[in-house]
């Protein structure tokens, strides 16, 4: 089983890959004059690196397993969407830092959200008030690096 370094290395290159994809996709977007288009593109690249991860792992024959799932799940597929259609169609205009500034700012919301009520599976963390504290400081931080 992976360590919690292990995990909040996997997390913290994830982070960093966030802002990347941003600037690449919307680049993309621009140079082909068509956000919409270079997200398509974007999920062809993904869906072809997740299928041969999956095959490599032997995951692959574990998709089937999804048909039995419940509905509601799959809208996680909608979210990814919807992030990359408008950080694609938003960066270019507002920057890749204020653009991902108010992703982070969903994100801890979102994320507290989710903690506190142990919504869809997730391992209840309660919000108390230092954790609030905390999460106000990061959103604090986050607007400090946008200020010029």
């Amino acid at each position: 089983m992976p360590s919690t370094a292990a995990y909040a290395l996997t997390m913290l290159a994830a982070g960093i890959g966030i802002p990347l994809l941003a600037a690449l996709n919307a680049a993309l977007g621009q140079r082909i004059a068509s956000p919409l288009a270079a997200g398509v593109i974007l999920f062809v690249v993904a869906l072809t690196c997740a299928l041969i991860v999956a095959g490599i792992s032997g995951h692959l024959p574990r998709i089937a397993a999804a048909a039995a799932a419940p509905r509601h799940l799959f809208l996680a597929g909608a979210l990814v969407a919807f992030y990359v259609l408008s950080i694609t169609w938003v960066a270019p205009k507002f920057g890749v830092g204020n653009a991902v500034f108010f992703v982070l700012l969903g994100q801890l919301i979102s994320a507290a959200a989710i903690d506190h009520f142990g919504l869809f599976g997730a391992q209840v963390s309660p919000l108390s008030l230092a954790r609030a504290g905390g999460i106000g400081l990061m959103a604090a931080g986050v607007w400090l690096t946008q200020q010029a």
